[in-house]
């Protein structure tokens, strides 16, 4: 049932009043109070910081390459232990395209001191990159490559798509203060009991902050099996004509153990290629010379276990 107008403003000033009481009689507990919601809501409103970025492609539904921005952010919370699960924060995909490049971009968000410890740790820093890719590809029915590298940049995109994307900032302020206002005076004051002084509300950021999103958090097992993949043994040359002239790239990579074409995945790019066998090889390199991925063929000697990929230059 509602809460008429009139009650509701009853309740906020007995509310108030029990703030100035306990001012008088407890002024010490008065200020711990005070300084405990202004510490939760600068904490609640912090911003995500950038902390570091990761290149992968997405293989399907379409081949594209993918930047995973991650980042810390004080709203998500800690892992509570070693064998509790991690929450993370996925924003949405964005389509972002730079002349003749187009790309995917998506922001994740740890809490600051679960990637910062990560940085110290390069086992933990990968597990911490599969467990946001893991969970992209969950969320949005992806399939990405098991391999990826940490760009030389801290971030994809600008610093404010960032911070919009996983807070879902509203463009109107005045909205904004409007909403929090309504949420903290209905869903925090109108259902809670005055007479007691240990019950004060907790301060907290309203849930259309989100945009309508899926929920905030979302927790991935902690525990993951560790597989260990290797880079092929491979040997990558320019083919010329006679006069020397660079006619296209010749690419062969030995794949031990291999029976089947079936279990190898490649994408090429103008710039790079990327080329896996899922949990057993995995290789990526940046190509010296624009190859045309059109015409890119790729033959499997089964007797070998030798792949050929010929790339002809744009």
């Amino acid at each position: 049932m509602e809460v008429s107008s009139k009650g509701l403003l009853t309740q906020v000033t007995q509310f108030w009043n029990l703030l100035d009481d306990l001012a008088e009689s407890d002024p010490e507990r008065y200020e711990k109070f005070i300084q405990q919601q202004l510490e939760e809501g600068k904490q609640l409103c912090a911003a995500p910081e950038p902390q570091f970025c990761l290149q992968t492609r997405i293989l399907k539904p379409k081949g594209k390459t993918l930047f995973i921005n991650l980042c810390q952010w004080k709203r998500i919370p800690a892992p509570q232990s070693a064998t509790q699960p991690v929450p993370l924060s996925v924003g949405r995909p964005e389509e972002i395209s730079e002349t003749s490049d187009v790309y995917t971009v998506i922001d994740v968000a740890y809490h600051p001191d679960t990637l910062q410890a990560a940085e110290k740790d390069q086992v933990e820093k990968d597990r911490l990159v599969r467990m946001a890719m893991k969970c992209i590809e969950e969320r949005l029915q992806w399939t990405l490559s098991h391999s990826y590298q940490i760009t030389t940049f801290q971030i994809k995109g600008s610093i404010q798509r960032m911070k919009q994307n996983l807070m879902g900032i509203q463009n109107d302020a005045a909205d904004l203060r409007e909403k929090t206002r309504k949420e903290l005076t209905l869903e925090q004051i109108k259902n809670r009991s005055v007479s007691n002084p240990d019950d004060f509300p907790q301060f907290i950021l309203p849930k259309d902050h989100v945009s309508g999103r899926a929920p905030l958090i979302e927790e991935i097992g902690s525990t993951e099996i560790q597989v260990e993949v290797k880079i092929p043994t491979y040997e990558l040359k320019i083919v010329k004509d006679q006069d020397e002239k660079p006619l296209k790239m010749e690419l062969i990579i030995e794949l031990p153990g291999i029976d089947s074409v079936s279990l190898c995945d490649l994408s090429v790019s103008e710039e790079d290629l990327m080329f896996e066998v899922s949990e057993k090889y995995r290789l990526h390199l940046d190509l010296p010379e624009p190859a045309n991925a059109e015409k890119t063929t790729a033959t499997f000697f089964k007797e070998k276990a030798t792949l050929v990929i010929t790339m002809p230059l744009v």
